[in-house]
């Protein structure tokens, strides 16, 4: 096996260097939240995005007052792309069955999924107004059914984004707060004097918030690490450097720290990719951000064969991974590990981010190997339940149980199968001495 890197980011020790420096930044902040609540977040919001408002919550008429300022014509596309978010939302939520099984006669057995009764979601906005994050996290919590959903997003240059605002009234929040980061998400899952707490936090973030939100797991749910954006292209030559660079570049663009990745088994292809890229950054508006994702978080790696570029993606588990190869339907069969697959050159990765439908929150830092990403299904819990309906059901089931818990120890546990017996199968057990193993047994 032959996988050769072109060009490689920073090591795996310089980036845990920088996880170790952010965990205690953010460990010190959410202290702070717990012990100080509104006076912490203020101070916080003061400091990270210079927003101090009388009330960091939006009134109804404040909302209004901003959805004002949104153009038809962007309030047009907004509601398409949100549309599209829905409806792929409610076809997942409709595969998703309550069921009911008689596994023996008298014995049910069914679950229900329920919707989660709080969630928070954080809409990123400080640095580029994340409308897209609001359809993703907001309204999808509305198709599950969420009966409250409030939603957290950073000042954009001083103040509410209208747009942003606008997406997550659309969407169905029922509570608004400008306020972003570290202090969003901490007082959305620990609570303060005017912020009540939820059971589930959403949405993806700069490396604060999603260290934030892998912290707070445990206190509230998450619905997954979803931190800077990564990328990874697998290409060979049927297709040309410019449309790599431009895929390439278009994610590296969220931030300084965002991993981009060309994996591919033409040489050619790879060096003028490289160049490309150079051409590109000379030209871009945001080339400050997308140049030092590419230089210290940008890899090119050169595989000898398909087999190799599927090994080597899997390992990856980049995020956003853009397939565009002679067997895009192959890579669609066989990968196992990552975030979102987009197919074939005419599909790419921004329209999944804003508009196509499917959900832009997505695993990374190689989390797609346990999870998948935001769905309607994170914001539902599946509960199952069960009932006996008749006496000879119950003594049955009751003597199996019964030597079970016997053969663990656990006589307490069996005595509750021993009562059912003794009630309902009028086999007399003393208390305590598994005697359904031996009436079984003559």
């Amino acid at each position: 096996m032959t996988i050769t890197y072109l060009k490689r980011g920073k090591s795996d020790a310089e980036r845990s260097d920088e996880d170790a420096r952010t965990r205690e930044a953010v460990e010190a902040t959410l202290k702070d939240i717990e012990a100080r609540g509104d006076a912490a977040v203020r101070e916080l919001s003061e400091k990270f995005d210079s927003y101090s408002p009388p009330a960091f919550r939006l009134s109804p008429s404040e909302i209004d007052a901003l959805i004002a300022k949104v153009t038809p014509r962007e309030m047009a596309d907004l509601k398409y792309a949100q549309e599209n978010v829905r409806r792929f939302a409610q076809a997942q939520r409709d595969s998703m069955l309550d069921i009911e099984v008689e596994m023996q006669p008298g014995v049910i057995l069914g679950h229900k999924n329920i919707p989660v009764q709080s969630v928070g979601c954080y809409v990123p906005g400080g640095k580029f107004p994340m409308v897209a994050s609001a359809h993703m996290s907001v309204a999808t919590a509305s198709v599950a059914g969420v009966p409250r959903i409030i939603a957290c997003t950073p000042p954009f240059k001083g103040a509410p984004n209208p747009a942003v605002i606008a997406a997550m009234h659309l969407g169905g929040a029922h509570e608004i707060y400008v306020l972003g980061g570290i202090q969003a998400v901490g007082a959305m899952a620990l609570g303060t004097e005017t912020i009540n707490p939820v059971h589930l936090l959403v949405g993806p973030g700069n490396a604060f918030v999603a260290e934030a939100k892998r912290q707070l797991f445990g206190r509230v749910g998450i619905d997954l690490f979803a931190g800077p954006t990564e990328t990874m292209v697998i290409a060979d030559e049927t297709v040309d450097a410019e449309i790599c660079a431009t895929d390439l570049l278009g994610q590296a663009e969220h931030g300084y720290n965002s991993p981009c990745v060309l994996l591919t088994n033409s040489e050619k292809l790879a060096r003028e990719t490289m160049a490309e890229i150079e051409r590109l950054l000379g030209i871009l508006p945001t080339a400050d951000t997308a140049r030092a994702s590419w230089e210290n978080y940008g890899e090119v790696i050169l595989c000898d064969t398909y087999e190799e570029m599927l090994q080597m993606a899997d390992e990856i588990a980049s995020e956003h991974v853009q397939v565009m190869t002679d067997r895009d339907d192959w890579f669609l069969e066989k990968m196992t590990c990552y975030g979102a697959l987009f197919l074939g050159p005419r599909t790419n990765v921004a329209n999944g981010d804003k508009v196509i439908g499917t959900n832009h929150t997505l695993p990374t830092k190689k989390a797609g190997r346990y999870t998948g990403g935001l769905w309607v299904g994170k914001y539902l819990k599946t509960h199952s339940y069960q009932k006996i309906t008749t006496d000879e059901a119950a003594a049955e089931v009751g003597a199996y149980g019964s030597r079970l818990c016997m053969l663990e120890g656990f006589v307490g546990h069996a005595e509750q199968c021993n009562v059912r017996v003794r009630r309902y199968g009028g086999i007399n057990v003393p208390y305590g001495a598994g005697a359904p193993a031996r009436k079984a047994a003559e």
